[in-house]
């Protein structure tokens, strides 16, 4: 479908990326289709794999998680069978917001929120050190939040 994305296609993405709460008959009128159009298209995004979701984005200072920190995790071994664990294991703990694999010095990168650090130390030595196959971890605590989580360049 990516080579059928047209102009209203990408405008209605774009719309929707800034603000998911749109209405049907308001993201009509701005992309200048009809409702019925607009919602065979919306909903063809949808299914098509385009938009994966739409939730509200919360203020994490306002309930008690106003404490960002970044975690470089590197494990005691490379095998598909200790990346797998990891990633098990990582699923379940709800602080962690994001999880990646990535190529360099560590294995994964930890985006976390918490209350504070008194919070981050409690997880970190409770649960977080505990993940199967975590031979290292190194802790970056966010100072400020320059861009975060910023709308997709297309």
């Amino acid at each position: 479908m990516a080579d059928e994305l047209d102009r209203i296609d990408l405008k209605i993405l774009r719309l929707l990326q800034k603000d998911g709460r749109l209405t049907n008959a308001d993201l009509a009128q701005r992309v200048n289709v009809s409702a019925a159009t607009c919602h065979r298209r919306t909903q063809r995004l949808f299914d098509a794999g385009y938009v994966t979701g739409v939730r509200a984005a919360i203020a994490p200072d306002r309930v008690n998680r106003g404490t960002l920190v970044v975690v470089g995790v590197v494990l005691d071994r490379s095998t598909p069978e200790s990346f797998a664990a990891f990633e098990a294991a990582i699923r379940k703990l709800p602080a962690v917001l994001d999880c990646h694999l990535v190529a360099g010095d560590f294995d994964y990168f930890l985006k976390i929120r918490v209350h504070d650090i008194a919070d981050f130390n409690r997880l970190h030595g409770s649960r977080l050190i505990a993940v199967p196959g975590v031979r290292q971890t190194r802790t970056f605590f966010v100072m400020k939040e320059v861009v975060d989580n910023a709308p997709l360049d297309f």
